[in-house]
């Protein structure tokens, strides 16, 4: 059996046995996502490759410490992340709003603009998150694409839940406020 037909699981195994092709496959089957996570939260695209072979790298030097061959992936993402987040704030790029600035009075809606939503393509959204400033497309980008909810967003910047709230309702007003000029 080749090892494309193979499922990640089974691949996995290989790999914890030093088998160089798995290894490959897997970087095959999982290497856009992990850039393109890379890349929401960096905005460079050198940056984001590197994190993306760094996080390969990382995954296959520790494999002994994943536990369950099925969360292969989302472990694999989460390193991405953390990498991305880390490498954002060595660069200065990844701005923290001040819990003395934190308004208290949060008004998080469900959605971005529910009605209109409809009418806005994916790619539109995305392209308009891009020109938001650097902490309100990353907490966004956590948020509405990655599918973290607050605790996990929370942990992954160091921030409070309050200042999470926060920062994804005024991240979420600012997208608004774009989408309808655009």
């Amino acid at each position: 059996m080749t090892l494309t037909k193979l499922n990640t699981e089974q691949l996995i195994e290989k790999c914890r046995l030093g088998n160089q092709g798995a290894q490959m496959e897997i970087y095959n089957r999982y290497y856009k996502a992990m850039y393109n996570t890379a890349y929401r939260i960096i905005k460079d695209t050198a940056e984001a490759e590197d994190i993306m072979q760094e996080a390969f790298l990382t995954a296959f030097t520790k494999l002994a410490m994943l536990q369950d061959n099925k969360m292969f992936g989302s472990w694999l993402k989460r390193i991405v992340i953390n990498s991305s987040i880390t490498i954002s704030r060595k660069n200065n790029i990844h701005e923290e709003v001040p819990l003395e600035i934190v308004e208290y009075a949060i008004a998080d809606t469900e959605g971005i603009v529910q009605e209109e939503m409809t009418t806005i393509k994916a790619h539109a959204v995305l392209d308009t998150m891009k020109q938001l400033k650097k902490s309100y497309s990353t907490v966004l980008s956590l948020y509405l694409i990655e599918g973290y909810d607050y605790e996990e967003i929370c942990e992954i910047l160091n921030i409070s839940y309050t200042n999470c709230r926060t920062l994804i309702s005024r991240a979420k007003e600012s997208l608004r406020k774009k989408l309808q000029v655009a």
